[in-house]
């Protein structure tokens, strides 16, 4: 496996992220099977409470999740989530990560080692201190974007 913590942070264009995390994660479809996909966690400070989980980034659309950052963290001492997405320590393997994503009927669980997701997470807390998330978000902004696919852009001016 393959794992590459490239940070942009000092190269970022607009609309990129703040941090990347370029991972294989280890998929099981079924018993004996193991199935390698690339993979990247990406963390945008204009976004600070949550991460995208870029799954098959080999392909032109890769499947995206969102959810907390917070979920990462506690995900990594024990167990986060309820839902859609739950993240632990891997039973098998304490240095792997195992991240579970479910849609009706349906859960793949992603085996990636913890250590660089660590890492990730502390970058992200670098840029974004917990507590101080609230400070980065641009409330007028999405107040705005609400309003103008509601049609009526002039209730906010």
């Amino acid at each position: 496996m393959t794992h590459q913590n490239t940070p942009h942070t000092w190269l970022r264009r607009k609309g990129e992220p703040d941090c990347v995390l370029l991972l294989d994660v280890t998929v099981s479809p079924c018993p004996g099977l193991r199935v390698s996909v690339p993979a990247r966690l990406r963390y945008y400070r204009a976004d600070p409470y949550a991460v995208h989980l870029d799954c098959h980034v080999d392909l032109e659309e890769p499947i995206t999740w969102l959810f907390a950052r917070e979920l990462l963290v506690v995900g990594l001492e024990g167990w986060a989530g309820v839902g859609d997405v739950t993240i632990r320590r891997s039973t098998a393997d304490e240095d792997l990560l195992a991240i579970a994503l479910s849609t009706p009927g349906q859960t793949a669980v992603l085996h990636t080692p913890a250590g660089p997701v660590r890492e990730f997470l502390e970058l992200s807390h670098r840029l974004v201190p917990v507590g101080t998330e609230h400070r980065y978000l641009d409330t007028g902004g999405m107040l705005r974007r609400i309003l103008v696919e509601a049609g009526d852009p002039e209730k906010f001016e």
